[in-house]
């Protein structure tokens, strides 16, 4: 019991649960402005009367609601650009501009054993652990 009390306490268990929760809530708020604004935005444009989302057709006396598809589908959409264009593309900036170490390639050698590529350097294999000729 003692052991799942400190999984549970560590810190990025912690964050992981309140980014889930704040995920679920901010899901729930994208979906209610697709539902009530882009949706009959679109039905507005493609001229349908009534709301989009209820848009449906039938064959074989089997309802298809393609209405409620294409809401979820624009949902998806924004959800994804607001989490591209609000975290990931701003992350990967922040990466950038602190990125203090070049990388530098560093000379290589195969281990006679495994054949794995290890550090010229290198005085043992860090794949077979074989000791390797300096």
């Amino acid at each position: 019991m003692d052991g799942f009390k400190k999984f549970l306490l560590r810190g990025n268990v912690v964050d992981l649960a309140v980014a889930v929760v704040i995920g679920a809530a901010f899901g729930a708020l994208v979906t209610q402005f697709v539902a009530a604004f882009i949706t009959p935005l679109v039905g507005v444009f493609t001229g349908a009367a009534g709301a989009f989302s209820q848009r449906t057709f039938t064959v074989a006396d089997v309802i298809f609601p393609y209405g409620l598809f294409i809401q979820a589908l624009l949902t998806f959409l924004v959800i994804a650009a607001v989490v591209y264009f609000f975290v990931v593309k701003p992350i990967n900036g922040l990466m950038e501009r602190f990125k203090t170490e070049p990388e530098v390639e560093t000379p290589t050698k195969e281990c006679p054993e495994c054949l794995s590529s290890i550090p010229q350097p290198a005085t043992r294999c860090a794949f077979c652990t074989v000791e390797q000729l300096v």
